[in-house]
C-alpha cells in the first residue's frame, strides 16, 4: 500500500482546526463548567448523593461520582480502541470512525442541557457517551498525523494542533463566560449553565467540518467481507501486541505513558473542582482562570514544540513532567503564604505553559514509534495505555477523597504517576524505538 508523505498546507491546517473544534468539550465540558456543575449541583457536592447496590447503601461524594462516570467512559475506550483502530487501517475507514464519533459526542453533549439537581444517572449516561466519543474519536484523528507530516515536522505538527486546540477552546471559554455574566450582549436576559453545553455541541460540529471535507485518506482499502475483516482485525492485534513486547522501548514508553498521562489527565478534570471547593472560587472565576491556562497552553505547546527539535522529544518531555511536580506540590501547600488564589492563579500559569506541551510530545513520541500504514492500529494501543490512565487517575483521586475528605491530599496523590512516569521514561532509548519502528515496518 502506497501513500503521500508529504500533505498540502491546507490539510495540516484542517487537521488542525479538528483540535481547536473538539477542545471545547475538553475546556467547558471537561476542565471547566460541566465537571463543577455534575460534582457541585447535579451530584450533590459535598452532601452526594446516597447509592444502593445489592442490599448496601454509599453516601458518595459528587466529585467521586464524577470520576466515576469519567472512568467508566475511558474504559470502554480501552476496549474498544485497540480492535476499531486496526479495522480502520484495513479498510482505509479512520475518517468515516471520527465522523461517527463525532455524531455520537454532539448528542451526548446536547443533551447534558437536560442535567438538572439530582438527575445523577441519566447526565451521567449522558456525559459516559460524550466522553467516549471524544476520547475514542482522538484515536482516529491522532492516527492521521503521521501521514501528514513527514518524521522530521511530527513535532512542529503536532505542537501546532495542540497551541490550536487550546485557542479554540480558550475562545468558546470566553464566549460561555460572556453568556454567564453579560448576557444582554446577546440580547436576553440570562442563560442557563445548561445553555453553555449545547454551544459545545455546536462549536464540535462546525469547526469539525474542513478537517472532513479536506483531509484524506492515504491507505487503499483491502476489500474483504465485514466477517474477514473482523477476523484480520484480531489477528492484526495479537501480532501488533506481539511487536509492541517484542521491543522493550516501545513498551517502556507505553508504560510510562500510562502512568504521566494518568497525572495530566486527572489534573485536568479536578483542577476546577478543587478551585472551587477547596478554595471558594466561583464559577465566574474559574472561567477566567481557566482562559488563562488555555492562552498559556497555546504559547506553550508552541514553544516546546520548538524546544524539541534542539533539545530532543523525550528530554523536552521529560522537564515538562519535573514541572507539573512542582505545581502539584504547589497546589497541595497552596495558601501558605496567605493569598491562596494569587497563588493558585501563578500555579495555573506554570501549569498551562507544559499542559499542552507534554501531552504535544507525548503525541509526537508516538508517532515517531508508529510503523506507516498501521496507524490507526497503533494509535489504537497508544490510546489504550492513555484512557487506562484515565482510568486509574481519577479512581485514585476520588479513592483518597473518600478515604480522607480532603481535596488537597487528594491533588498530592496524583504525584505518584508522574514520578513513576518519569522513572520509566528515563529508560527509554529513543534510537532504539524508532529502530523497532523501521523494524515493525519491514
Amino acid at each position: 500500500m502506497l501513500k503521500t508523505r508529504r500533505a498540502s498546507g491546507r490539510e495540516v491546517f484542517s487537521w488542525t482546526l479538528y483540535d481547536f473544534a473538539n477542545s471545547a468539550f475538553a475546556t467547558t465540558i471537561l476542565a471547566v463548567i460541566f465537571n463543577r456543575y455534575y460534582a457541585g449541583v447535579v451530584a450533590g457536592g459535598e452532601k452526594g448523593v446516597w447509592i444502593e447496590l445489592f442490599g448496601r447503601g454509599w453516601q458518595v461524594h459528587g466529585a467521586t461520582l464524577f470520576t466515576w462516570m469519567v472512568s467508566i467512559s475511558m474504559i470502554l475506550v480501552a476496549v474498544t480502541a485497540p480492535l476499531l483502530g486496526a479495522w480502520a487501517d484495513a479498510r482505509a475507514a479512520k475518517k468515516r470512525f471520527l465522523g461517527i464519533y463525532v455524531l455520537m459526542g454532539i448528542l451526548g453533549t446536547a443533551m447534558l442541557a437536560s442535567a438538572g439537581e439530582g438527575d445523577w444517572l441519566s447526565a451521567g449516561l449522558w456525559f459516559v457517551l460524550a466522553n467516549f466519543a471524544f476520547a475514542g474519536g482522538n484515536v482516529f484523528y491522532n492516527a492521521f498525523l503521521p501521514e501528514l507530516a513527514d518524521p522530521d515536522e511530527i513535532g512542529r505538527v503536532s505542537g501546532l494542533g495542540w497551541g490550536i486546540g487550546y485557542l479554540g477552546g480558550g475562545l468558546l471559554l470566553g464566549i460561555n463566560l460572556l453568556m454567564l455574566e453579560a448576557p444582554q450582549l446577546f440580547g436576553v436576559e440570562e442563560f442557563s449553565v445548561q445553555a453553555t453545553f449545547i454551544t459545545v455541541a455546536i462549536w464540535w460540529g462546525l469547526f469539525s467540518l474542513p478537517f472532513f471535507l479536506t483531509v484524506r485518506e492515504r491507505v487503499r482499502p483491502v476489500t474483504e467481507s465485514f466477517i474477514s475483516g473482523a477476523k484480520d482485525s484480531v489477528r492484526r492485534l495479537r501480532v501488533t501486541f506481539g511487536e509492541i513486547r517484542q521491543h522493550k522501548q516501545i513498551w517502556r514508553f507505553l508504560l510510562a505513558y500510562l502512568l504521566f498521562n494518568d497525572g495530566i489527565e486527572t489534573v485536568i478534570l479536578m483542577a476546577a473542582i478543587y478551585g472551587n471547593q477547596e478554595l471558594g472560587m466561583d464559577q465566574s472565576l474559574l472561567i477566567v482562570y481557566f482562559l488563562m491556562i488555555q492562552f498559556t497552553a497555546f504559547g506553550g505547546s508552541l514553544l516546546f514544540g520548538r524546544i524539541s527539535g534542539n533539545l530532543g522529544v523525550k528530554q523536552s518531555l521529560m522537564i515538562t513532567l519535573m514541572i507539573w511536580c512542582v505545581v502539584l506540590t504547589g497546589a497541595f501547600a497552596v495558601g501558605w503564604t496567605g493569598y491562596p488564589i494569587t497563588e493558585y492563579f501563578v500555579l495555573g500559569v506554570i501549569a498551562g505553559l507544559v499542559m499542552g506541551a507534554s501531552q504535544s510530545l507525548a503525541r509526537t513520541m508516538q508517532a515517531l514509534f508508529t510503523p506507516p500504514e498501521r496507524e490507526a492500529e497503533f494509535f489504537g494501543f497508544f490510546a489504550v495505555s492513555g484512557r487506562f490512565a484515565s482510568v486509574l487517575g481519577p479512581l485514585t483521586y476520588g479513592v483518597v477523597v473518600a478515604i480522607t475528605g480532603s481535596l488537597r491530599w487528594a491533588i498530592l496523590s496524583v504525584i505518584i504517576f508522574f514520578l513513576a512516569g518519569m522513572a520509566l521514561l528515563s529508560t527509554v532509548r529513543t534510537p532504539e524505538a524508532e529502530y523497532a519502528r523501521n523494524e515493525a515496518t519491514s
